[in-house]
Order: structure tokens, then sequence, then C-alpha cells
């Protein structure tokens, strides 16, 4: 694999917490290196803002073949990292009094099932009960048959719509791109505007980021630089967590099977569920200011960090998740508000640690390794042990 390294060091901006270990640039750089070459990635990205600097480590390439060692500012597509804005902008809504987050779906978007009965906070909070329209083996069939096809929501929601509920409204956490789909209908129309000028406006535009946007439906390219992003196998691998077969995953552990390029595979079957596009330092950027109260005014910005609720409620104290935002603790010492983004060709994290002001992005431009792992998520424990103390996550 190719290798770089950037690493830039500034004078402290908080007191350095006893929770995080004093981190060495090369170990750091060394430590991701070795992690995303066990995963096989064409290309890995960390960002790290601590009160000791700003460390970034860089693996590989943004294209196969090609000399091209990713930055800090290379995009690549977020996918499920856009909830959070789209959360973002529907809190922003409630704020101005253009919507409240107890209104019922039916008022926004029509002939929803049990819509009179789910909330605008319930979708918020993946606890609509409605099927999900991206396990729909069909959609993946689609999404490979016509890689540019323009969606719009009202396709993929009737997807969704064909298939009885999976639950009650409110009754349960279920991860569901229907959801902000749904959301994002709503947005529009609380807010007058569509979803992308809202974005602009809204969020990209008071926090200065300049290279974050939510492409039109029938745009397929990404702003330079950029990522190319791979996967082996079909589109039915993201989208529905079915497993490799067993002869793939060797053959592409082996390099005898070689990645698919879904770079330009038309994100717009996601939109407000996971179709923007960003880089890390505005990913960086962007959630620390939402963790710390940079876009919500107090009253909200409570609001927003009381919403989560445990995922399972049998483990009150692992992962929850709220308006747009999951949240873990991973020692006393040690908690993340954090989000991830999955689709066909990219995988990725972002996280902020208010106590400890850490800050971390985590980027591959590969969506699932030969053992079938999704790559950002699984340099994560290694990146964690890194930035604090007393964790060892990767045994």
């Amino acid at each position: 694999m190719l290798l770089a390294c950037v690493v830039a060091l500034s004078g402290c901006t908080a007191r350095e917490s006893d929770a995080l270990n004093h981190l060495d640039a090369a170990e750091f750089q060394k430590a991701v290196e070795t992690a995303a070459g066990k995963l096989h990635v064409p290309g890995a990205l960390v960002l790290l803002r601590t009160p000791q600097g700003t460390f970034t480590a860089a693996v590989g390439t943004t294209q196969l073949g090609v000399d091209s060692p990713p930055t800090p500012d290379t995009h690549f597509r977020i996918a499920s990292n856009t909830k959070t804005m789209t959360a973002a902008l529907t809190v922003l809504l409630a704020q101005d009094g253009a919507l409240r987050l107890d209104d019922p779906i039916s008022d926004y978007v029509p002939n929803v099932p049990n819509g009179s009965s789910i909330t605008l906070s319930d979708l918020l909070k993946m606890r609509s009960g409605l099927y999900c329209y991206t396990n729909d083996p069909g959609l993946s069939k689609q999404l490979d048959a016509r890689p540019a096809k323009a969606w719009t929501p009202q396709e993929v929601l009737a997807i969704a719509f064909a298939h009885p509920p999976d639950a009650r409204p409110d009754s349960e956490y279920e991860y569901c791109n229907t959801n902000y789909a749904l959301l994002g209908l709503a947005a529009e129309r609380a807010g007058r505007r569509p979803l992308a000028r809202q974005f602009e406006s809204r969020l990209f535009e008071p926090l200065d980021l300049r290279n974050t946007s939510l492409p039109a439906a029938d745009d397929t390219a990404l702003p330079e630089p950029y990522s190319h992003g791979y996967m082996y196998g079909k589109t039915l691998y993201a989208m529905v967590d079915e497993d490799y077969p067993a002869e793939m995953s060797a053959a592409a552990e082996s390099g005898k099977l070689k990645p698919i390029d879904y770079t330009h595979q038309n994100s717009s079957y996601a939109t407000a569920a996971g179709g923007a596009i960003s880089t890390a330092n505005d990913l960086a950027t962007w959630m620390r200011a939402l963790v710390t109260g940079g876009v919500f005014d107090p009253d909200y910005q409570r609001q927003w960090r009381d919403s989560l609720q445990p995922e399972d409620p049998d483990q009150p104290d692992w992962q929850q998740y709220g308006y747009g935002i999951s949240y873990q603790r991973y020692s006393p010492d040690a908690s993340m508000y954090y989000h991830g983004g999955e689709m066909p060709g990219f995988n990725s994290f972002m996280g902020h640690d208010a106590d400890n002001d850490v800050t971390l992005v985590i980027w591959t431009n590969l969506t699932l390794s030969p053992d079938g792992q999704t790559t950002a998520n699984a340099l994560l424990p290694t990146v964690l042990d890194q930035v604090y103390a007393g964790l060892d996550l990767t045994h």
C-alpha cells in the first residue's frame, strides 16, 4: 500500500485530560496503517483533533492503480452521516416554530401507514416501526441494473409502504432509512424550500462547511479532489447485510477478486437519509459544533441531547440513539456522540467527546472487508485505544 502521514501539532486548546494518552504521531500512523492493511482497504483517512493538536493518518490511495493518498480535504460520500444534518434541520425548524416535534408525519406526507400515530420525534429516533426500503432486495437489484438512475423520495417510500410495518409506532428502535426519507419531505414542506438549499443556508454556510453538499438527484459526480469508492460484489451486500459467499471472501482475501468501483452510483435513493458529500475536515467541524452548542439555541440543544434512548432496553447503558445521533460510553472517562455511514463504495465514522474535547473522523473507500467487516467501524477500536488511556478494545 502507498502510505502518507500528515501531522500538524498546535498549541493545546484545553487542559489535557488524564483519560487521554499522550499521542505519538508515528505510532498513531503505524497503528492505523497496520489495522487498515488487515482490512485490505484501498485507502483510509483518520482525522483526530485533541487538546494535544491535530493528527492525520492516511493510508493507501483514493483510486486503485494511482498514487493518490487521501487527505483531510478529500471528498467522499458520507452516507448515513447525512442523518445528523437532516435531524439538525428538523430541530432548527422546530426552534423556528415552523413545525413541532410531536406533529404526526401525516400532517406533512399523505398515505403513510400509521401516519397519524407516528410523530416527527419517532422518525428522528428510529421508532416509527415502518419497513425500511433499503431492506428490499428489489431496490439493490435496480441500483445494480441502473446505477445512474435518479430516485425521488416518493419512489423509495413506495417501496417501503408496499410492505407492512415491522412494529407499532414508538414501540421499539429499528434503524431505518424510511424514517429520514419522510423527515426530508417534512422539512421541505415546513421550510418551504428544497432540502439542499436549507442545508446550505441553515447548516453549511453558518459553519463555513465549504466542502459539504447535498447533490441534485441527477448528479452522480463528486467535487475534486475526491476518492473513488469500492466494494466486492453486488449492492445487496451493503444494503441488506447479506454475508459474502465463502468463495468470494477467499478470492478477495487472496487478491484474485478485485473490488468494483461504485463511485458514481447515484446516491439519490438515500438523499435525506444518506446522500451528502463532505470531507474529514468539514465533518470534524460539524460534529464538534453539533455536540457543543454551535447549531441550536440552549433549549433545543438540551432537547437534542435529552432525546437519546437505549437502542436495546435490556442494555440501557450501551448504545443509545436520539435525534439523528448515537451515543456510547466506552469507559468511565470516555464517551462519544457519534454517527456512522455506509453505502456501496464508502464507510465512515464521526464522533465528538465533549468531556475530553476529542473529535474523530474515520473514512475508508471500501465498504466491507473480505471477511465482511464494515471497514471504518473496524478501524475504530484501534483508534480509540490510541486516544484513550486504559482502553483495550482490540482484544
